[in-house]
């Protein structure tokens, strides 16, 4: 996935939901600030002003259209926050109760423990962004 497909897909569909309002205030600000194509996690950032235009135009989004190809998708928000930095700390919370939920579901030892590490990691990437906000 690429970040001005993305924005692209995103303007859209709130230029098509909200009409001319929604594009405006959707140009004003918006930026596509990190994208994870493993995860599918996405982070969008806009002014307080217009994230419920945003916000409420995700469903509308069915594919993203890349080099002339529509890759079909479901956008859904998991967070909103006041700052990027918040939403990072959401994220490492949201990926360790990911992996927690699919420990149960690893059939062999070799994926528990890849597992295991994954969560450890995430908690550590954590500890450590606690400790720099000190």
């Amino acid at each position: 996935m690429d970040d001005r497909a993305i924005s692209a897909a995103v303007k859209d569909a709130v230029a098509s939901t909200h009409g001319d309002y929604g594009a405006a205030q959707c140009g004003i600000g918006f930026s596509v600030k990190y994208v994870n194509a493993h995860t599918g996690i996405i982070f969008l950032r806009c002014p307080k002003t217009s994230y419920r235009l945003i916000w409420s135009a995700l469903p509308f989004i069915t594919s993203i259209e890349k080099r002339g190809v529509k890759i079909p998708c479901f956008v859904n928000c998991l967070h909103v926050g006041g700052t990027i930095r918040t939403c990072q700390k959401f994220l490492v919370r949201y990926n360790t109760r990911q992996l927690h939920r699919m420990l149960p579901t690893c059939k062999t030892q070799g994926d528990k423990a890849q597992v295991r590490r994954a969560i450890l990691c995430s908690s550590s990437q954590m500890l450590k962004g606690e400790e720099e906000a000190v």
